[in-house]
């Protein structure tokens, strides 16, 4: 990956320090001049286009980090993932509110700009090295939470889902070492990119989607989020991708009772029908 790619995390969250110890070792990052009150600045000896920023306060309310890195292409948040089943887990998702309910961050009903071949590539490379932390599920997450603001498109890596988790130096390593791989190797962009509608927040028929075809995913909006789809919604879900989004995708099973409505919805645009 040629563009400037720019890691961020926050003192504040255990995962994300556990892999910045592990980053700042394996990819040698120095600290930079430049830093301010909240937080500072390293760039790496090794990943010339990688930089990585640290910072106090919540990776869900950073709607301002487009401003310190102008140059940035895409702002890639290594976060702690928590979950009641406390399942071990890694994730990635990008990131918005469908409603207006915004109690995690992001400003209602916006969701972020997406980039759907670096999730993709990262979730296949991921998958690839899932042998070394056979404990670990590795699944994506419907679209959720905060920031939903910055100009240029947001990824989320996590590590979860509890505080055992979080300061698994292996898992950690595993993350990274395929993060920086990927960024290393580059990849293509997608020729076929979708939204998606329906399914649970861990969208299984997707995740499978993603792994067993050249689809690429921007925004996607689990079964719960259904009700707050309206033609505006879809319009910025189209709209906030990197790549053109060419395909509606469906979970055809999970859409419940917003079935017939978020068809109808999605038959008013130029995009294709794809149903999972």
């Amino acid at each position: 990956m040629t563009d400037p790619c720019v890691l961020v995390t926050s003192y504040d969250d255990l995962a994300g320090m556990t892999m910045i110890r592990y980053l700042i070792r394996s990819a040698e990052f120095e600290t930079e001049s430049k830093g301010n009150a909240n937080g500072q600045s390293y760039r790496s000896v090794r990943h010339e286009n990688i930089q990585l920023y640290i910072f106090s306060g919540s990776l869900l309310t950073l709607e301002n980090i487009d401003r310190l890195y102008s140059h940035a292409k895409v702002f890639i948040f290594l976060s702690k993932h928590r979950s009641h089943s406390r399942i071990p887990t890694l994730t990635c998702h990008f990131t918005g509110n469908f409603s207006t309910d915004n109690s995690y961050g992001g400003n209602p009903r916006q969701i972020a700009i997406s980039y759907p071949s670096l999730q993709k590539e990262y979730l296949k490379a991921l998958t690839s090295a899932q042998q070394k932390v056979p404990q670990y599920d590795v699944i994506i997450e419907a679209t959720h939470h905060g920031p939903t603001s910055l100009n240029k498109p947001v990824l989320f890596i996590e590590l979860g889902s509890s505080e055992k988790q979080w300061t698994d130096d292996n898992a950690a390593s595993v993350i990274c070492d395929t993060l920086l791989g990927m960024l290393d190797n580059g990849f293509e962009y997608c020729d076929k990119v979708g939204i998606a509608l329906g399914g649970t927040h861990y969208p299984v028929k997707f995740n499978k989607l993603l792994l067993e075809s050249t689809f690429g995913l921007g925004a996607v909006a689990s079964k719960h989020n259904l009700e707050a789809i309206d033609e505006d919604m879809l319009n910025q879900m189209i709209e906030k991708s990197v790549e053109k989004v060419t395909h509606a995708i469906l979970d055809n099973k999970g859409l419940g009772r917003q079935k017939d409505r978020i068809i109808s919805i999605v038959e008013k645009t130029s995009l294709k029908l794809y149903k999972v």
